[in-house]
């Protein structure tokens, strides 16, 4: 059964542990099924890729996916890793900084 994640597509994270140690980016794929999310320009690594009629043949490179532990919310204000909250704002719910309290969205 998938957990509730509390990261969407988009978001600015940084990468708090592995090879991409300190890399922030932002989310383009998210998988609550496997905890798993994407990250533009971290943890890059490279396919053989066959020709076809419309792509080109050769090696690429291309983002793989990296487990939702190793990553964490940039804090606005700070620009460094920060847990998360929820908290309603009149009749929205926010999810806000811990450090700062800033909120993210």
């Amino acid at each position: 059964m998938a957990t509730k994640l509390k990261v969407k597509k988009g978001d600015k994270v940084v990468v708090i542990t592995g090879r991409d140690k300190g890399k922030t980016g932002e989310i383009i794929e998210v998988n609550p099924a496997e905890n798993r999310v994407k990250v533009r320009g971290v943890n890059l690594v490279k396919r053989h890729q066959k020709q076809s009629m419309q792509t080109p043949g050769g090696i690429i490179e291309k983002e793989a996916t990296i487990h939702v532990s190793n990553i964490s919310h940039v804090d606005p204000k700070t620009q460094k890793p920060t847990r998360v909250g929820y908290r309603t704002e009149g009749e929205e719910k926010v999810l806000f900084a811990r450090g700062s309290g800033e909120k993210i969205r």
